[in-house]
């Protein structure tokens, strides 16, 4: 098999050489875990400082799947299942909580994937990957498990034999590696690992050892493997792209199950699927634990795939399938419209339908093959239609930040069908606003001409009824009137038939709930819940900021206790960042926290949200000349009461920061041209259009400032392309930040940072040099070989 085709040579764009990030410390940003073989033999998550904000909170939850109500006929439930595998950022520098980036990809066809490998690692940064505990929550709030991933590359891609053989050693009874994996996974709170080894130059000892370490740990917990079509039984690697004898045992063997799934490699044909099915029947194992992978990176739906040996037609499927890469839908588009689109046509099919994918594409929609699941089977549900990112932050339809954000730690259940509309006349069009929103950054939007009744199915369930339950709906009109909206609720006695329930006229032009009484059911169980519009109107708008299935009144939880900062660090003459921590809870159940600053004019500003027990705030501004801010948080509960705040204070000093580069002399290692100097990069603005910059093509980029003397420094600050109005593509992917005292001086390391997208990044530091140096490894996102820097700081007293 050419090695093109593997996935090693597909992950070339994570190969990139980059340190081991150190522990962070104070009040930096923390990051995702990696780890080389031997590194995570020295992990502890009680002396990892970062390890409690990579804490996943949100338990796997059971899901429901009624064949009676798939979306499309020729979906087949129980048979094949689909794997993700899906790189949400860097294997290194991987912001634990999200961050403030509002155009992320934040998934949201959870309930066509069972089980989501978080896809990285690389030779230069790390070969063992643990998931942000950001997708965890996410994906288990909608019952999809999560892996880590397991990197060996090919040679090649810099991978050695050795980090396979430390990661298969044996001490006594026990693989000290396959320990860290099982605690790293159970500490976490994620599912299992995708091992994926790819280097070669093995024997058969060394394969034997890998299956043996793989169930050896599987015996330590519930800790689920998956493994990849690339080394065979001999310990060499060569990919069968099939479940073959010389493969096999990696997933069988002796009668003992060595993993829990194998992920065949994507040059698998029609008669080495079905040879793939006997086999597995024949071990004792359902051909559905067989992922037969399609690489979906480049081109997304526009991948050739032969859909038909895979999942025939009116036949059972042959295998599960493998998803290599679907955020494509998201790297490939313009803007977050562009990417919604792009996701839609990937999962529901061209007509934005998953009920019908007929096209004269190759590529129908997942929907045309695997029904829709729902994690949504116990009270209460509440949904305030949050995508999990957003420009904004509203808390009761206030709004409490104008930051844009993702997080998807809060993103709430996305509908079960994107979109169903059933209509004998024009179809009215669901979407996802992004311009307002009851709570969070988002709400549900039902537009367009209304000439006939519309049903839109929204969720499946299994909600049971009691004599208490109620049904509340938020909604808002353009203006006080008539909202031509029912709530539409089916049973399981009668799946398909709805009941709706009336919900009148809006009195303002704010957002009102209203609040249903279900009672009359009590004993029944819901099936699905939507909505219905009636009665006729050339320009229907209503947007819908709540929909939850409660019984009795809103419970709050008890507000938290013992807030305290672990540490800040000043990253301006006016902004920290602050590292925060509290006890949950002591009753109540809880959906998550908020945490906000006190303003000094009584108002308050909302700084994150998380169902963690620990929160970076990336950027905590001082307002005015006050000495302290006072931080806020509390206790959010899952019917969505709000608990009192706890408080704590942040203590600004005295000694104000300033931007000690600034108009200081510079060098650098060439410019674009006359205007666009290195003296651009130190004068303070970024508004005087594209020549307001330093800019070079030289091979070797760098540029220096001497700042005079040596001074002590707590950050830098570099102004990329978009910070100038410039193309975000454009913003400096890889680079370092060296200091030195003399010009005797060895250069010093102090910063480095790989796979950068973001406008204006910030360095904390603590050290002190007289020269500072902007090294550039990588300049941009794409091809173009040019540097870009607006403006390069160096903070200080």
């Amino acid at each position: 098999m050419l090695l093109s085709t593997t996935l090693a040579a597909l992950s070339a764009v994570l190969l990139a050489p980059a340190p081991q990030a150190a522990a962070g410390t104070g009040g930096s940003q923390p990051y995702a875990s990696y780890w080389y073989p031997n590194t995570i033999l020295d992990w502890d998550p009680a002396t990892d400082p970062d390890a409690r904000f990579n804490r996943a909170t949100v338990p796997l939850r059971p899901r429901t799947s009624d064949p009676a109500l798939k979306a499309n006929a020729n979906a087949r439930p129980g048979e094949g299942k689909v794997v993700s595998l899906v790189s949400f950022g860097p294997t290194s520098n991987n912001p634990s909580q999200g961050s403030t980036d509002p155009n992320y990809y934040a998934f949201g066809h959870w309930q066509y994937v069972d089980t989501l490998v978080f896809w990285g690692g690389s030779a230069g940064e790390g070969l063992i990957l643990a998931p942000n505990p950001t997708v965890i929550d996410a994906a288990h709030r909608n019952g999809v498990k999560v892996y880590g991933t397991v990197f060996f590359p090919p040679t090649a891609y810099g991978g050695k034999l050795q980090w396979v053989r430390d990661f298969a050693r044996k001490s006594g009874s026990r693989y000290p590696v396959a320990d860290k994996l099982v605690q790293a996974a159970q500490y976490y709170g994620f599912d299992g690992w995708f091992v994926n080894q790819e280097t070669d130059g093995g024997d058969p000892a060394l394969a034997t050892a890998l299956r043996d370490e793989m169930r050896y740990a599987r015996s330590l917990g519930p800790v689920e493997f998956m493994w990849y079509d690339a080394m065979t039984e001999s310990g060499s690697v060569n990919w069968q792209n099939a479940l073959t004898s010389a493969d096999d045992a990696f997933l069988q063997e002796s009668g003992q199950k060595t993993s829990d799934s194998m992920f065949l490699n994507f040059g698998w044909s029609a008669a080495g699927l079905d040879s793939s099915r006997t086999l597995a029947r024949s071990l004792g194992r359902s051909e559905y634990e067989l992922y037969s992978g399609i690489d979906t990176e480049a081109n997304g739906y526009n991948t050739s795939v032969n859909w038909n040996a895979l999942f025939p037609a009116n036949k059972p499927h042959t295998t599960s399938l493998g998803l290599y890469r679907p955020e494509w839908t998201h790297t490939s588009a313009t803007g977050r419209a562009d990417s919604y689109a792009r996701e839609a046509r990937y999962w529901d099919g061209a007509n934005g339908d998953p009920s019908n994918t007929a096209t004269s594409s190759s590529w129908k929609g997942l929907a045309g093959y695997v029904p829709e699941s729902s994690p949504i089977t116990a009270k209460p549900f509440v949904t305030s239609f949050d995508a999990g990112q957003g420009d904004f932050w509203n808390s009761g339809g206030v709004r409490v930040s104008s930051t844009g954000w993702n997080n998807l730690s809060v993103q709430d259940v996305p509908p079960t069908y994107r979109w169903l509309v059933s209509s004998a006349g024009t179809r009215i069009t669901p979407s996802i606003d992004f311009t307002d929103a009851y709570e969070g950054g988002s709400a549900l939007r039902l537009t367009g001409a209304l000439d006939s009744d519309n049903t839109v199915r929204l969720y499946q369930t299994r909600l049971p009824v009691a004599a208490d339950t109620r049904l509340d709906v938020v909604l808002k009109t353009p203006a006080a009137g008539a909202t031509h909206l029912r709530a539409a609720v089916a049973f399981t006695d009668s799946p398909t038939v709805f009941t709706t329930l009336d919900l009148g006229s809006t009195t303002t032009a704010g957002w009102e709930r209203r609040t249903l009484d279900l009672s009359p059911y009590a004993g029944r169980t819901i099936a699905q819940l939507g909505l219905r519009t009636t009665g006729s109107t050339p320009s229907l708008d209503v947007k819908v900021g709540q929909l939850a299935v409660r019984d009795g009144t809103v419970d709050t939880a008890a507000a938290p206790s013992g807030f305290t900062v672990l540490g800040s660090t000043d990253v301006g003459p006016t902004r920290k960042s602050v590292r925060l921590a509290w006890t949950p809870s002591a009753t109540g159940a809880v959906h998550h926290y908020e945490v906000y600053r006190r303003n000094p004019d009584g108002s308050r500003t909302f700084l994150g949200a998380t169902p963690n027990t620990a929160w970076f705030v990336p950027q905590l501004d001082r307002a005015g000349t006050e000495t302290s801010t006072v931080l806020d948080v509390e206790a959010v509960s899952t019917e969505y009461g709000r608990s009192a705040a706890a408080s704590t204070t942040v203590t600004w000093s005295a000694a104000a920061s300033s931007n000690l580069a600034l108009n200081r002399p510079t060098t650098a290692s060439g410019q674009c041209n006359g205007n666009e100097t290195a003296a651009k990069a130190v004068n303070g603005s970024v508004s005087g259009g594209n020549g307001d910059k330093w800019c070079t093509l030289t091979g070797s980029k760098w540029l220096e400032v001497d700042l005079g003397s040596a001074r002590s420094l707590t950050s830098f600050v570099v102004k990329h392309a978009q910070a100038g109005g410039e193309s975000p593509s454009w913003n400096t992917r890889d680079f370092t930040v060296q200091v030195r005292n003399a010009t005797t001086d060895p250069w010093t390391t102090a910063v480095t940072v790989t796979g950068n997208t973001a406008g204006t990044t910030t360095h904390p530091v603590s050290l002190s040099a007289r020269y500072v140096r902007l090294v550039i490894t990588s300049p941009t996102r794409t091809t173009d070989p040019a540097a870009r820097i607006y403006e390069f700081e160096a903070w200080g007293p």
